[in-house]
């Protein structure tokens, strides 16, 4: 089954697949440079 994601860009996408399959955590992806925590919109 395959997920639908739509905040995010094909190529995010591809890099959060990749450090996955290396082994990175959460935290260590989440940490990357051009990531911060999400922000809520009032």
């Amino acid at each position: 089954m395959s997920r639908v994601y739509s905040r995010i860009r094909e190529e995010g996408r591809r890099v959060i697949q990749i450090e996955v399959g290396n082994g990175a955590t959460v935290r260590r992806i989440a940490a990357m440079p051009g990531r911060g925590a999400p922000r809520s919109h009032p």
